[in-house]
C-alpha cells in the first residue's frame, strides 16, 4: 500500500504561496526586461542566427521531431496517458492525481507568463534557414520546454525514494535541455526563453505541492469512487 500512496505528502516549501509568488514576480520583471531592452534580444538573437547556418539534416530531423512530441497536444496525451496507468493499472488513485497536477499545473504556469509577458518570437525571415515559422507574442517561456520540465518534476516526485529516482533526474535533465537547445535550434525561441522555462516549471511545482499537502487528500476524500481503484489514505492535520 505504501507504494501506492507514495505521493500523499509531497516534498514542499515552508512558504509555498509567498515564495512561488516571489519568484513569479522576478521572473515576469526578467522577461519585461528582456521584451523592452534592445540590446538583450539583439544579443538573443545572435545565437538564434549562428545556429540557423548550422543546420544539419540529422539534427534537424531530431528537433522538428522534437517539436511534435512536445506539442501542446502530445502534452496532453502523455500526461493523460501516466495518469491512467497509474490510476487503472498501478491502482494508485493518490500517485495518478498528484503527478497530473504536478506535471499539468507545472506545464501550464508557463501559459501565465506567457500571456503576461508576451514578448514576440524571433522573426522567421531574419535567420538564415527558417525550419519552423512560428509567429506570435508566445516566445517567453518556451511551452514545449516547460512541458519537459514539468514531467521531469512529476516523474521524479513519483520516483523519489526508490532506485529509480537518479536515473529518473538524469535521464529526464537531459531530455529537458535537448527540447530546450531543439526550440533554439528551430529559430522559434531565444535562448533566455528557454532558460526561463526551467524557473517557471519549478515556480509552478514549488506552488502546487504545497497546495497538494495542503487539499489533496481531503479532495480525493470526497470522491469516494476513487477508494475502488486502490487505497486512498484520510487527510492529515497539516502546518501549513
Amino acid at each position: 500500500m505504501a507504494a501506492r500512496t507514495r505521493l500523499a505528502r509531497l516534498p514542499a516549501l515552508r512558504h509555498w504561496v509567498a515564495l512561488p509568488l516571489v519568484f513569479a514576480v522576478l521572473i515576469v520583471a526578467a522577461g519585461l526586461t528582456m521584451r523592452s531592452v534592445p540590446a538583450f534580444t539583439d544579443a538573443d538573437f545572435s545565437v538564434d542566427a549562428a545556429l540557423s547556418h548550422g543546420h544539419m539534416p540529422p539534427l534537424t530531423v531530431i528537433a522538428l521531431s522534437i517539436n511534435v512530441v512536445f506539442s501542446p497536444a502530445a502534452g496532453v496525451v502523455m500526461i493523460a496517458g501516466i495518469c491512467l496507468f497509474l490510476l487503472l493499472v498501478r491502482r494508485s488513485p493518490v500517485n495518478a492525481v498528484a503527478t497530473g497536477l504536478v506535471a499539468a499545473g507545472s506545464w501550464v504556469s508557463s501559459e501565465l507568463f506567457k500571456l503576461v509577458v508576451a514578448r514576440n518570437r524571433p522573426v522567421s525571415t531574419a535567420v538564415f534557414d527558417s525550419l519552423t515559422p512560428e509567429p506570435g507574442t508566445d516566445s517567453f517561456p518556451s511551452g514545449h520546454t516547460a512541458l519537459a520540465v514539468a514531467l521531469v518534476i512529476a516523474l521524479f516526485l513519483l520516483a523519489r525514494g526508490t532506485r529509480w529516482q537518479w536515473p529518473v533526474l538524469v535521464l529526464g535533465a537531459a531530455v529537458a535541455v535537448t527540447v530546450a537547445l531543439s526550440r533554439v535550434y528551430l529559430g522559434v525561441h531565444y535562448p533566455t526563453d528557454v532558460a526561463a522555462s526551467f524557473l517557471t516549471s519549478l515556480t509552478g511545482a514549488s506552488f502546487i505541492t504545497g497546495l497538494w499537502n495542503k487539499y489533496g487528500l481531503a479532495v480525493l476524500a470526497r470522491l469516494p469512487f476513487l477508494a475502488r481503484l486502490g487505497p486512498v489514505p484520510a487527510p492529515r492535520p497539516t502546518a501549513y
